[in-house]
């Protein structure tokens, strides 16, 4: 059976569709956020329903406040997890209505022709970065709106997933090399960089100078044919060897500082994990990782960079103990990850 993996979804008994995030889950549950909600005014539709988003964007404060509507309404579907010590949201897997899987589902639009302009250019688009990368189309899929056939051609977007380090590494050599060239596949432009930039100074601590530096070195997006697409690598079953309950995590305050990156290769990933070194900050034992729940902060820093950051510390308990600053998880909402001055 597939493990449950990043950006998977699933529709509940009662309509609602959650979004799965990381690697993490109990036996009984799947660890996911609430993104939309059936909704007479919702812009999204499927099947005569139409749908509404709870979040108007991922961030750590939006899905904490899908906690509000949760505990009224669904409260089934929040969960005090033993293992991470926060509250998440959760979604028992006897609720589950339908599980939707992005390689199966770009599979049977492949396989079956496009339904509508958008499919024909997700069709497309996957054609080109197959043949421009040399991933197998079996190694991508679709996430998002399109992946539970609620998407809107007139204004969804493309959110396209890779499995696995190799493949993951070749698109996004492709896709860099793609954008330098005047082709199909084209990167933001000034203006549209200015504005994301500005955009995201109003949810983080970054400045806008050092936004357009991270909008610089992004790699996982583009526009195709007029509509914006992103691309994020999952890791396979073979890759997810953390079971539940192997390591325990405590919260132990917020800490900021220093450190070195030694090893970059699992950021690629969300949540991004950069091994560290050299760490300065107050922590009661050594800080060995940062991690980042936070898409902004994947797979932007290389090995040798040193980085200052804010977080969560938290004590890891398991096989071993260790320290690590987690960003863009429960309590960390004005946490963040920068080059050092």
């Amino acid at each position: 059976m597939e493990k449950p993996k990043d950006r998977d979804f699933v529709e509940t008994v009662e309509g609602l569709l959650f979004c799965v995030v990381g690697y993490l889950h109990p036996p009984d549950r799947y660890t996911a956020y609430l993104k939309y909600v059936p909704s007479p005014d919702g812009r999204w539709s499927r099947k005569g329903t139409r749908y509404a988003r709870v979040i108007p964007y991922y961030h750590v404060s939006q899905v904490e406040n899908t906690y509000v509507l949760l505990r009224e309404r669904y409260p089934q579907y929040l969960f005090h997890c033993p293992v991470r010590n926060i509250t998440v949201s959760s979604v028992l897997r006897t609720s589950v209505e339908t599980y939707y899987h992005p390689r199966r589902r770009l599979r049977s639009i492949l396989a079956g022709g496009a339904g509508d302009p958008l499919e024909q250019r997700l069709i497309d688009l996957v054609t080109l970065l197959s043949d421009l990368s040399g991933v197998r189309r079996g190694d991508l899929g679709v996430t998002g709106s399109l992946l539970t056939g609620s998407h809107n051609p007139k204004f969804s977007d493309i959110d396209l997933t890779v499995y696995g380090q190799a493949a993951s590494r070749r698109l996004k050599e492709a896709l860099i090399e793609a954008r330098r060239e005047d082709g199909e596949v084209q990167p933001y432009g000034r203006e549209r960089l200015e504005a994301w930039s500005r955009s995201r100074s109003r949810r983080f601590p970054l400045s806008f100078e050092e936004l357009m530096g991270f909008a610089e070195r992004r790699w996982n997006y583009g526009v195709y044919r007029g509509t914006y697409f992103s691309v994020h690598p999952v890791r396979t079953d073979g890759e997810i060897t953390e079971g539940y309950g192997d390591r325990v995590y405590r919260q132990r305050g917020v800490v900021a500082g220093t450190a070195e990156i030694t090893d970059s290769r699992e950021s690629i990933y969300l949540p991004a994990i950069y091994q560290v070194d050299n760490v300065e900050a107050e922590a009661p034992g050594e800080v060995e990782q940062i991690v980042s729940y936070e898409g902004l902060f994947c797979d932007i820093f290389e090995d040798g960079d040193r980085v200052e950051f804010r977080g969560i510390l938290e004590q890891v308990s398991g096989d071993r103990d260790y320290y690590r600053v987690v960003v863009g998880a429960a309590g960390s909402s004005t946490g963040y990850i920068k080059p050092a001055a």
